[in-house]
């Protein structure tokens, strides 16, 4: 039998684990002290409160200018296919800028990168609010986007750095409310400020918000974030993905503004947009450092599985989030502001689960909550399959809270997980892709509906063939309202399109099932996240 260890050497091997220091002793009865790593503590809330102001900016932005565009093209006196680059002018900036984000903040710092973003992003807003033609206000809105695709990655790695790893699950779900609230509550200020006010408030509404969030970086966030003067830019990586992915976004874009997968530019755009992206991995792969993206971060299971997840959460929310208000508005006839409080469950069922499970992922790792939370993305949105003119409101509203609690679950914490097993001077451009693929996620899935929905509604109604054709003639039904049997057979194409974002959740389901199930704090290898460390990184090898 093997030899068992005195009670001697018990002990000295249990004063060993902990390094060779005895315990500090405790008073009878009283609970050892809590680790100061694994409490939100004040000044934690204070900067997650300042970075979330700037989150909560940009996408409330996003939302707001989707119920303007019509009333932009009235005052501006253009065609809607004019005016919708107010949006994919943003979206292109918002493209190229992003994959530029890490670097930013390893060479001049991510608190210096944080208030440069909100400069932009307001000083963008302002100019937007006194544009003068379509031409003026869609160059501002580019200026407006650099600003914006900046603040959410570096948003998002001020938090990490702050949190480390015992309470990034709960922190990051911070940043999860604006995300999830933002396109619920935005189309319902849109319909306000465009119902009652002058558009200009669209864009002014930013000022006060960026102002309060600029002055509250300055008092909250640290100084010594001086960045690194060797970290240099890496032009051909740039030249590579940042075309690539505004190609990839325009295409996106054209398809589902009407144009459909078939249409030459969007062929176009979608296959060059490819080839840059696929020749800047395989050169990113290549490079030893100094890449502007680390597509050696897939090296990492944990990394490869929530990216995945990550996409496809992505893919379901703006997926969804494009089709259910405007089934509220074309097949019930209801007006951008009754749409947008019927979204309200959503949001309210996303701010129940995230409640929890922030604290769950922090104790028990992701793999606990996030297949549950796309379970119930899936079933909340199985309802939808079934819609057509007169389905029941109140399930329709269960529904959407059953789906909000789905997202609540896991859209936060499956971008939690992709932190695990990372060494600290990647979080950066860890950050930078998950956006990237968010983004890329969000736009193919709202161009695959977009086209579907336009298919299912022609199969239908033949004379909704042409896209303006049917554009017109979606817009004055819903104006004056649609007979009973127009309004069914629209409402079936919503129910079979929603299939598809069916069979998107079904993906993210199975990716889930391989996130790591133990906490942050126990990835092997995992050491505490500091700010310095984000803001001063070493080269990666």
């Amino acid at each position: 039998m093997p030899e068992q260890p005195s009670a001697a050497n018990h002990d000295s091997t249990a004063n060993g684990a902990a390094g060779g220091a005895p315990p500090p002793p405790t008073a009878a009865g009283t609970q050892p002290a809590p680790d100061p790593e694994s409490v939100v503590d004040r000044p934690l809330l204070l900067l997650a409160g300042t970075v979330v102001l700037g989150a909560v900016m940009v996408i409330l932005d996003t939302t707001i200018i989707a119920v303007a565009t019509e009333s932009l093209s009235r005052q501006f006196d253009t065609s809607l296919s004019t005016i919708s680059w107010v949006t994919t002018g943003y979206l292109l900036a918002l493209a190229v800028v992003i994959p530029l984000a890490a670097w930013s903040c390893q060479r001049f710092g991510a608190t210096r990168m944080w208030n440069t973003s909100l400069v932009l992003f307001t000083l963008g807003s302002a100019l937007c609010g006194t544009a003068w033609s379509a031409g003026s206000l869609i160059a501002f809105r580019v200026l407006q986007g650099i600003g914006g695709g900046l603040i959410m990655p570096i948003c998002m790695t001020l938090l990490a750095a702050a949190a480390g790893p015992k309470r990034l699950g709960r922190v990051m779900a911070i940043i999860g409310v604006p995300s999830l609230l933002a396109p619920v509550f935005g189309p319902v200020i849109g319909g306000l400020i465009v119902d009652n006010l002058d558009w200009r408030w669209i864009f002014f509404v930013n000022l006060p918000v960026g102002a309060i969030a600029l002055l509250a970086s300055l008092r909250v966030l640290p100084r010594d974030d001086r960045g690194s003067a060797s970290q240099r830019l890496d032009i051909p990586g740039l030249l590579l993905v940042s075309p690539g992915l505004a190609l990839l976004v325009f295409g996106l874009s054209e398809a589902g503004n009407g144009g459909g997968f078939g249409a030459a530019r969007v062929v176009v755009s979608v296959v060059v947009g490819v080839v840059l992206v696929t020749a800047f991995v395989g050169y990113a792969l290549r490079r030893r450092d100094g890449a502007l993206l680390d597509m050696r971060l897939f090296r990492y299971r944990s990394f490869s599985v929530a990216s995945v997840a990550t996409l496809v959460i992505g893919a379901v929310l703006f997926a969804a989030m494009f089709l259910v208000p405007l089934y509220f508005q074309i097949v019930r006839g209801y007006s951008a502001l009754e749409a947008g409080l019927y979204m309200a469950p959503q949001g309210l069922g996303a701010m129940v689960a995230m409640a929890i499970a922030g604290r769950v992922v922090d104790q028990r790792g992701a793999r606990s909550v996030v297949p549950l939370g796309l379970l119930l993305t899936l079933l909340g949105t199985l309802m939808w399959t079934q819609v057509d003119g007169d389905t029941n409101s109140a399930l329709l509203i269960v529904s959407l809270f059953v789906r909000g609690l789905g997202f609540g679950a896991s859209m936060m914490p499956a971008m939690t997980a992709a932190y695990t097993s990372l060494p600290p001077v990647s979080v950066p451009q860890a950050t930078t892709t998950l956006n990237i693929l968010q983004r890329i996620g969000g736009s193919l899935a709202t161009a695959l509906v977009a086209v579907q929905l336009q298919h299912g509604i022609t199969e239908r109604i033949p004379t909704a063939g042409g896209a303006e054709d049917g554009a017109t003639m979606l817009e004055t039904a819903a104006q004056a309202g649609l007979p009973a049997p127009i309004a069914n057979q629209i409402g079936e194409a919503f129910g079979e399109t929603f299939w598809w974002v069916i069979g998107l959740s079904v993906i993210g389901f199975v990716a889930s099932l391989f996130l790591p199930n133990a906490p942050a704090s126990q990835a092997a290898g995992r050491q505490g996240l500091s700010l310095i460390q984000i803001s001063q990184p070493t080269t990666t090898s």
